[in-house]
């Protein structure tokens, strides 16, 4: 093996000019698999449905500590490529930043973690430890068949971390800011609200659907769901969408739809807002008389790593290198560490996330070999 040390900035080149729009590989995984067999990790490939994914081990099952990492490879749609003013898999450096899709979300976090990975294990390797990669291609899609799969995988093989690393971009502004220690609930309801086709000049011998509609996403968006939790802000419902696709001004429709997006802190469940959400449309059912029907898909459940010994561990790290002491944060959407928080405790921390799934997205060249020496003292001291 070699001694030269990895660079975090080439490597993440290297991914970005893979078009790995999910649950495309695109090559990301073959790369990382090629240098982490090379550096003595054991690859195996789990892939499950279509999707490819990743899992690395450096050191015995049988390890009296054994530290995780989690990220992915894929990356969302380009949106429209002719608005971009920079090639989208070209990883072109401009500006002091390396531009392409999935710079900052998330391959600059994936190459920063294998680079520290690598040169740890071959620097100073640990003698009773263990180091463990869970690298996914599904966690921009339906994310079922990606870190689920690869969780599912470790437990019918007897293969477990004690503690995992999220390396989802994490900061608002600068690298140091925030590391995330749990996350909200996400919800998505579709609901549809029937009545009766007729004539608008005639709107007794019909049932619109349309005030029934109106008066359910009202009493929906006006109600507070809380005030926020010790470590929440405030639950959120945001109507995404209205459509009744009715062209003709003489015609009361038969149908309306609507789509609501419920962000939920650990004051609620996935269960007990689908409850409350079928409770308010009987009320309109019986109301206006018409028939209201809701499909529900609960993408996770709120969660929570108490302050404690990982946070501390990745804080003073952070502090260390960024002279920042991090806010403990469960802000922003879903990640997959609401699937690892089954399995062990699990924190997020990365680099600034402002530009990821925009047109031209691009990482500041800098903060990338930041964000691996960051890394590699969490390394150093988990295993001290």
């Amino acid at each position: 093996m070699s001694n030269i040390p990895v660079d975090p900035i080439a490597l993440t080149a290297d991914l970005v000019r893979c078009p790995s729009i999910t649950p495309e590989e695109g090559g990301a995984l073959v790369l990382l698999e090629g240098m982490l067999t090379k550096a003595g990790f054991a690859c195996t490939r789990v892939d499950r449905g279509g999707v490819s994914n990743l899992f690395a081990r450096w050191g015995a099952k049988d390890a009296v500590r054994t530290f995780g990492f989690n990220g992915h490879t894929d990356v969302v749609p380009l949106g429209d490529e002719a608005a971009w003013t920079m090639p989208p898999f070209g990883a072109e450096q401009k500006d002091g930043y390396l531009w392409g899709r999935g710079a900052t979300d998330m391959k600059s976090g994936v190459a920063a973690y294998v680079a520290a990975a690598i040169d740890f294990v071959t620097e100073t390797p640990p003698k009773d430890g263990a180091l463990i990669l869970t690298i996914t291609g599904d966690e921009e899609g339906d994310a079922v068949d990606g870190t689920a799969a690869l969780l599912d995988w470790m437990e019918a093989n007897g293969e477990a971390m004690d503690h995992c690393l999220v390396g989802e971009p994490t900061c608002p502004d600068e690298l140091g800011q925030m590391i995330k220690i749990g996350r909200r609930g996400s919800l998505t309801a579709w609901i549809t609200v029937t009545g009766e086709q007729g004539h608008s000049a005639y709107p007794h011998r019909a049932n619109n659907p349309l005030p029934a509609m109106a008066r359910l996403i009202d009493r929906l968006s006006s109600h507070e769901l809380d005030q926020g939790t010790e470590h929440f802000d405030a639950s959120t419902l945001a109507t995404v969408t209205i459509d009744t696709g009715n062209p003709a001004s003489n015609v009361i429709p038969a149908q309306s739809r609507a789509t609501v997006n419920i962000r939920f802190n650990d004051a609620h469940s996935g269960a007990s807002l689908t409850e409350w959400l079928q409770s308010e449309l009987n009320r309109v059912e019986k109301e206006f008389g018409v028939e209201a029907a809701m499909d529900v898909r609960i993408s996770g459940e709120s969660f929570l790593t108490p302050p404690g010994e990982l946070s501390e561990l990745v804080s003073q790290a952070v502090k260390a290198e960024t002279n920042m002491t991090p806010d403990l944060s469960t802000t922003g959407g879903t990640s997959d560490a609401r699937f690892v928080k089954n399995h062990c405790p699990v924190v997020e921390f990365g680099l600034v996330g402002q530009t990821m799934h925009q047109v031209d997205e691009r990482v500041e060249v800098a903060l990338i070999p930041r964000l691996k020496t960051i890394y590699s003292r969490i390394l150093r001291d988990y295993f001290a």
